[in-house]
């Protein structure tokens, strides 16, 4: 297959869209064009990461972190970024990453370290808020179920585990067709009123251009009157973190070495112990120091991320234990999660687990 038929997938199934906004997922280096049959998967890309794939014959280097985060003003191989573009180009080895909107989709890098250290009854800490649109269009109501499953097909209609959601209520629209056109139904010059359906439903924002366009293409007026509205509403199954509960409570000891070698953590930082047994866990794979307090206010005993502040663990104040596990311990699951879903999409596509380890901090 060609480079863009998994790059474009990837863009849709891990959208884009939920990206933080100094992030840079996407395709980082290669030709959209290019073919490709076997790719590798890695948490980061290093020099050595793209040796690794030249010499497994590897087209495509598929990771977390991206390459590129900040603006290039040249490639010379001055520092490691550039030493690995220049390396991947003259290999003719693609990268594409996908990191915090990996964070963030359903089922995303947190989800599956809960999985790992044995949560049940995972809900997302932080859900997603901002990336809704309501779109409300007006339908002959003999062309209802043709507009609507085209706009449900193209994406539009979920509302949590719930798909094809959406509201209808008749009315009767106007209009009055102006010279040169040709009405679906009326005549020219004339005014007509007919029998509508407005409908309405909501979608991601990243999904807006397929879905209008399904709309435009099913829809049988030459016009098509639509409107799109940004959504305060929080998406509750996806969004950074997530809590969950132990099958059973344990002191926070034996929390501690259940996590270390769950994770096979080298090192582990946690704040003054504060007596309580540990039930419920919050988590967020990678830096998530900042969100400290919604794991306390969602009544975790513990908060598991990485990259914590000093004065953080001050800030814990026996409230929470709160433990630094390493960012690349936290965040190694991400390749498994990407694994999946390429191979459930494209099982003929040979993937391999880069063999390096990326982690640049060493333990004494």
């Amino acid at each position: 297959m060609q480079l863009k038929d998994l790059t474009s997938f990837l863009d849709s199934a891990v959208p884009l869209s939920f990206q933080e906004g100094y992030d840079n997922s996407g395709l980082q280096v290669g030709e959209p064009a290019k073919k490709i049959r076997s790719g590798l998967l890695s948490l980061d890309v290093t020099e050595q990461v793209v040796e690794e794939a030249v010499d497994k014959g590897c087209d495509i280097i598929i990771s977390h972190h991206p390459v590129i985060f900040s603006p290039l003003k040249q490639i010379s191989g001055r520092d490691h970024v550039e030493k690995v573009i220049m390396k991947a180009i003259r290999n003719d080895v693609a990268i594409y990453s996908a990191h915090t909107n990996l964070d963030i989709v359903e089922n995303g890098v947190s989800r599956k370290l809960a999985e790992k250290i044995g949560l049940k009854n995972i809900k997302v800490l932080l859900p997603l808020k901002d990336r809704l649109l309501k779109l409300v269009t007006f339908i002959p109501a003999d062309h209802l179920d043709r507009v609507r499953d085209a706009v449900f097909s193209a994406g539009a209609g979920f509302t949590g585990a719930y798909d094809r959601c959406g509201f209808t209520v008749g009315g009767t629209g106007s209009f009055r067709a102006g010279a040169g056109t040709k009405p679906f139904r009326g005549e020219e010059g004339r005014i007509h009123f007919e029998n509508e359906i407005r409908f309405e439903t909501v979608l991601f924002a990243h999904m807006k251009q397929s879905v209008v366009k399904a709309l435009l293409q099913s829809h049988p007026y030459e016009e098509v009157a639509y409107d799109l509205y940004s959504l305060e509403n929080e998406n509750i199954n996806a969004g950074l973190g997530c809590v969950g509960n132990l099958p059973e409570a344990v002191d926070e000891k034996s929390f501690l070495t259940t996590l270390r070698e769950k994770l096979n953590a080298e090192g582990i930082r946690y704040s003054n112990l504060t007596g309580k047994k540990i039930s419920v866990v919050a988590l967020c794979g990678g830096s998530g120091g900042q969100m400290t307090g919604n794991a306390i206010a969602s009544g975790a005993d513990a908060y598991v991320t990485a990259d914590i502040k000093y004065h953080s663990f001050f800030e814990a104040e026996n409230r929470i234990l709160l433990v630094d596990a390493g960012h690349y311990e936290s965040e190694k699951f991400s390749t498994e999660l990407l694994y999946d879903l390429i191979i459930k999409n494209f099982p003929k596509f040979a993937l391999r687990f880069s063999e390096i380890n990326t982690n640049p901090i060493n333990y004494f």
